[in-house]
């Protein structure tokens, strides 16, 4: 790819979009329950992150997920895979801890979608036990398009894609690689697809109804100058809630090798200040794939078998 046509094309298509008001969700006695999406809710509702998504598509510069440290606390970390049937079990465990649990998610450690079976098999057995539960994913978007009927199909209410930049300069600066369909894109042929993908997924998801959430990750000299641009675009595609997270470079990660430094919370304060139209996410705790309980006490470290004797996380969840 010489021109970033298709793109250009989805940008173009964004602009087309009606500018669905935030405000319209307001009322959903779903995102009343959800932690996530309401600062209120999250006073009182906890969430489970069944960490069933093994693979992953993409290689962000900031990730490298290699290795496990109980005392960490960010994406695309966990004690250890479940399959969908110790989902189910996990989700017992918990709530004989903290009962008030609204919502279970699958947020990795790698991307839910990159093998998606897995995944839709564990909201298929989740619902059989708990038919109360608000159901939430997060994904890259990649695959987010073509997976979205089954989503659906699944009682899937609530979205999350991370988008970390709608200029393809910009994204090819974020991702070493993109692997779509057995084919290993990189450099500027990569973040073309993916931004491609990213922004179809999610039109998709707005207009069948699911209430999105858009994370992105504020990198330093990277695309801290361009988020408010982002804010303006995701805007007018109707999604609910813009969530601006610092960068966490990972041990060992690129971004890590080269010193790229980790954005803090006033980074994220004073590139979201004066951002109107779409509701700004401000009680983030950049959770664990395997995080539970209340937002402001996570109680994952607690549940018996959280780490596996032996267990090579380097084997089974290096993203690939």
């Amino acid at each position: 790819m010489k021109t970033d046509n298709k793109a250009i094309n989805s940008m173009r298509n964004i602009k087309k979009d009606g500018n669905s008001n935030a405000s319209d969700y307001n009322n959903s006695e779903d995102i009343k329950r959800h932690p996530c999406f309401s600062v209120e809710a999250s006073k009182s509702y906890g969430r489970i992150h069944l960490p069933v998504a093994k693979s992953c598509n993409i290689s962000c510069n900031y990730c490298h997920r290699d290795y496990d440290c109980p005392n960490e606390s960010r994406p695309g970390v966990t004690s250890r895979l479940l399959t969908p049937e110790e989902a189910v079990a996990r989700i017992y465990e918990v709530k004989s801890l903290y009962n008030e649990i609204s919502v279970a998610a699958v947020a990795g450690p790698g991307d839910s979608l990159a093998d998606p079976d897995n995944t839709l098999k564990t909201f298929e057995l989740v619902r059989k036990e708990f038919p109360e539960l608000i159901f939430c994913m997060s994904t890259n978007g990649l695959n987010l398009k073509e997976n979205i009927n089954d989503l659906k199909d699944a009682d899937v209410k609530f979205i999350t894609v991370t988008l970390n930049a709608t200029d393809a300069a910009i994204a090819s600066k974020i991702y070493r690689f993109v692997n779509y369909k057995g084919i290993c894109y990189k450099g500027n042929e990569a973040a073309e697809l993916l931004l491609e993908k990213q922004l179809e997924g999610i039109r998709t998801a707005v207009s069948k109804g699911l209430i999105v959430k858009i994370n992105s990750v504020l990198i330093p000299g990277v695309n801290d100058k361009h988020i408010r641009e982002m804010s303006e675009s995701i805007k007018k595609m109707g999604v609910y809630l813009f969530n601006v997270m610092p960068m966490i470079p990972a041990d060992k990660s690129f971004f890590q090798k080269i010193g790229v430094p980790a954005a803090t919370r006033q980074d994220i304060a004073n590139v979201t200040e004066g951002i109107t139209g779409i509701n700004i996410m401000k009680h983030c705790r950049q959770c664990r794939s395997d995080a539970a309980g209340l937002l402001g006490n996570d109680i994952s470290s607690k549940l018996n078998n959280n780490k596996e004797k032996d267990h090579d996380n380097r084997k089974c969840c290096s993203g690939v």
